[in-house]
């Protein structure tokens, strides 16, 4: 059983900022990334950001440098620094793990509600 757990979302103004966690547990034997989706209401799911266990980072272009992905020293959990926050911003957002190549390895979190507005 592997279990991703998402903290961190609320309420914020624009142009404020927010920091997102993700803690994996269970039984896996390696992680080859880690990383987030969004989702806003309406819309389709959209990926964020990513990095593998090497330190690789992805950031999709909506993000234009307000972002930051990132791991703790035990590599199973990831946070999004999130800065400079707009209501488009405004999403549930899902971490998610890929302990695998394959389309069956890879895990999610539950989600986490981050709204932008004033």
């Amino acid at each position: 059983q592997v279990q991703l757990v998402e903290s961190g979302g609320r309420l914020v103004q624009p142009g404020g900022s927010l920091r997102l966690s993700c803690a994996a547990s269970g039984t896996f034997f390696s992680i080859i990334g880690l990383g987030w989706y969004r989702q806003p209401p309406g819309k389709e799911r959209e990926l964020v950001a990513t990095i593998s266990s090497g330190g690789t980072t992805y950031y999709a272009d909506f993000v234009k440098g307000r972002f930051t992905v990132s791991r703790d020293s035990a590599r199973s959990t990831v946070s999004l620094q999130m800065n400079s926050l707009r209501p488009d911003d405004t999403a549930a957002y899902y971490c998610f793990m890929r302990t695998g190549y394959t389309s069956g390895d890879v895990y999610w979190g539950q989600g986490t509600q981050v709204t932008v507005s004033s």
